[in-house]
C-alpha cells in the first residue's frame, strides 16, 4: 500500500503514471530481502542533496552485494525529467531503489550484475508548524555490522525498526529512543536525535549500529558554520531526560520536534527552530 498520492514510477527506462508493479515473485529481493533504497525530498521547486542520496543508493546496494546500474548524475536526471510532472509546490517524496533478480551460489548470493531498479516519487506534504512527537523506551535494540547490514539503507532493516515503532505505539507515544548493544542512545525508530543541553547540541556519536543520515550531516554542518557548539558523543538515556530541547532529524520531514520523552517534558525550543530555519536557508542557496 502507497504511503503518499499522485504516484510517478520509473521503470524498464522510462516513467509511469501510477504504482507501478516492479518486481516478480521468483525474484532474489522478494523471497531473500534484497531490497535497498534511498529517500530525498522535493520541496518548493528544491531538492536538497539529491546527489548525496543518488551516491548513498549505489553505496547500499554495493553493501548487500547487488550491483548498482545507475551512474548518481544520470539518477539526478532521470529523478528531474520525473518531478517536471508535478507543480513546484508539490512536496514530493523521492524513492531510488535496488533489488537483486537473481541469486548465484545456491540461489543465496545475489548474481553479479542481476539488478532491478526503480523509482517512486509520491506527494507526501511535509509536518505542518507546531507539530511534535513524543519518545519512549523499546526493548529491541539497534543491530551491529556483524548482525545485519547497518551500512546500508536496506529494506531488511525495517521490520527491526517497525517493531520498535509498534511497541511505541501501542503505549501511546509517537516513536521510540533505541540503544545500540551497548545500551547508549542510537536513534530513533525512524530518525536521528539529537538533544540540547545549555545552548550546545548533542547527538549519538556514529558507532556503526546506525545510518549517519544525510540531513542530520546537513544539521551539524549548518551549526558549526554558524559558531554553536556540536557535539558528537556517546548519549544516555539519562542526558535526553535532562536535556532543554530534543529534535528528530530525516529527510522525511528535515526537523520533528519532541515534546515528551517518557515522564520528562519539553518546551518548544528556540534551538530546534532555528536548526530548522538554517536547513531552509541553506535549501535556498541551492535553487
Amino acid at each position: 500500500m502507497a504511503t503518499g498520492t499522485n504516484i510517478r514510477t520509473y521503470y524498464d527506462g522510462r516513467w509511469h503514471d501510477g504504482d507501478l508493479a516492479v518486481i516478480r515473485a521468483a525474484d532474489h529481493g522478494a523471497w531473500l530481502g534484497t531490497t535497498v533504497f534511498d529517500g530525498a525530498r522535493f520541496v518548493d521547486g528544491l531538492a536538497p542533496d539529491l546527489d548525496k542520496h543518488c551516491a548513498r543508493v549505489n553505496a547500499s546496494a554495493r553493501a548487500l552485494m547487488i550491483t548498482p546500474t545507475v551512474d548518481p548524475d544520470q539518477m539526478q536526471a532521470i529523478i528531474h525529467e520525473g518531478l517536471a510532472a508535478y507543480p513546484a509546490s508539490a512536496a514530493i517524496y523521492i524513492r531510488p531503489m535496488y533489488w537483486a533478480l537473481d541469486g548465484g551460489d545456491l540461489g543465496i548470493v545475489p548474481k553479479e550484475g542481476s539488478t532491478g531498479f526503480a523509482i517512486s516519487l509520491e506527494e507526501i506534504p511535509m509536518v505542518p508548524q507546531g507539530f511534535s512527537t513524543t519518545l519512549c523506551r523499546t526493548r529491541f535494540r539497534r543491530p551491529v555490522l556483524e548482525d545485519a547490514v547497518v551500512n546500508a539503507k536496506a529494506g531488511c532493516l525495517y521490520p527491526n525498526n517497525a517493531r520498535m515503532l509498534k511497541e511505541a505505539r501501542d503505549r501511546g507515544f509517537g516513536n521510540a529512543l533505541v540503544a545500540d548493544a551497548l545500551g547508549n542512545v542510537a536513534e530513533t525508530a525512524t530518525a536521528n536525535v539529537f538533544a540540547v543541553k545549555d545552548g550546545e547540541v548533542f547527538t549519538p556519536i556514529p558507532n556503526g549500529t546506525f545510518l549517519a543520515g544525510i540531513t542530520r550531516a546537513r544539521h551539524i554542518e549548518n551549526l558549526r558554520a554558524a559558531g554553536i557548539a556540536l557535539h558528537e558523543t556517546v548519549m544516555t538515556f539519562d542526558d535526553f531526560h535532562a536535556a532543554d530541547e530534543v529534535f528528530l532529524s530525516g529527510n522525511l520531514m528535515k526537523v520533528t520536534p519532541v515534546s515528551t520523552f517518557e515522564d520528562t517534558q519539553y518546551k518548544p525550543g528556540p534551538m530546534t527552530e532555528k536548526v530548522r530555519q538554517m536547513y531552509w536557508d541553506w535549501a535556498q542557496t541551492t535553487r
